[in-house]
Parts: C-alpha cells; structure tokens; sequence
C-alpha cells in the first residue's frame, strides 16, 4: 500500500496491491485536499476493505506513520479514549478507527519496507497513489499505466477511483 500527497495538505492519492492464488488487483483512489498520512491510511484501510472475506494477510508499508501507529500508539489510543498522552484529540482518529476494525476483520502482519528502494509491489503502489492522486491535481500529469503481469487477471484501469470501492 502507499499514499502520495502534492503539498501536504493538498490533492492527494492513494494505491494498493492484492495478490492472491496468481491474481492480482490493484486499487487506488484520491481526494483533492488531503495529507499524505491520510492517504496511506486510506491505502490500508481500502486494501484491508476490498478482502470478501477474513483471511491472513502480509500487508506492506513504507509509511513510518502507520508503522508506528499500529505497534506503538493505537492501545494507547483506544485506552485513552482516541486520545494522545498528551490528551489532545488523536489525529485521523477516524481514519484510525476505520483501519482498526479492518485489520481485526483479518489476521494481518505487518511489513515496514523502505519506500523508494525499489521494492517492486511498494513502487507500484506509489505509481498508483500517484494515479490516484493525478484528478485532483491542476495542470498536465504524469500518470501510471497499468502493467498487467503473467499471471495478472484485473482488469485495466480506465481511470482512478475517487472512492474506496470493495471488489
């Protein structure tokens, strides 16, 4: 999963992979003002969300804040009323909650992977942010093109979803 952010705040996208028994999907979605955090919750939560069914799932990120979002702040969070240590309001809170019940739906593990190094699903989710992002931006863009693999059976991208629609 990754989000992509133009400015920050400012239009924003979103982009994640499935993979599952050789096929794979990809979604991305996008707003026209928005943070980067958002967006790579939102890439999470839409990954998580799109799964028909609870299933184990390996879920790659390259965003510090969901990282750490998950392992060390959102027990904190949840027992202090969606409030931080400091007892200020939790940011995206919502978003939070949203990713909190979708990650329980599943048994998910969780994977830090370093954005830009190429790893290969990681890239491809930032090409899809991007395209996600590409509506809500002014001025020409450059955009992602589905690339289709072996194995692949989704279908093509016409164009981003601003939605996080299920499949």
């Amino acid at each position: 999963t990754d989000g992509a952010c133009s400015g920050n705040p400012g239009p924003g996208g979103w982009g994640a992979v499935l993979r599952f028994n050789g096929v794979t999907k990809e979604l991305s979605g996008g707003e026209a003002a928005t943070t980067n955090n958002r967006m790579e919750l939102l890439a999470a939560i839409s990954a998580l969300n799109a799964l028909k069914e609870p299933c184990a799932v390996d879920l790659y990120t390259d965003s510090n804040y969901v990282k750490d979002g998950i392992f060390s702040w959102i027990d904190g969070w949840k027992r202090n009323g969606w409030k931080t240590a400091a007892r200020q309001p939790v940011k995206n809170a919502e978003l939070w909650q949203a990713l909190d019940e979708a990650r329980n739906r599943h048994q998910v593990i969780w994977h830090w992977v370093k954005g830009h190094a190429g790893h290969p699903e990681n890239e491809r989710a930032d090409e899809l942010a991007r395209l996600g992002m590409a509506p809500f931006k002014k001025g020409p863009v450059k955009t992602a093109t589905p690339k289709p693999g072996p194995q692949s059976k989704q279908p093509a991208i016409a164009k981003p979803r601003r939605s996080t629609q299920s499949y």
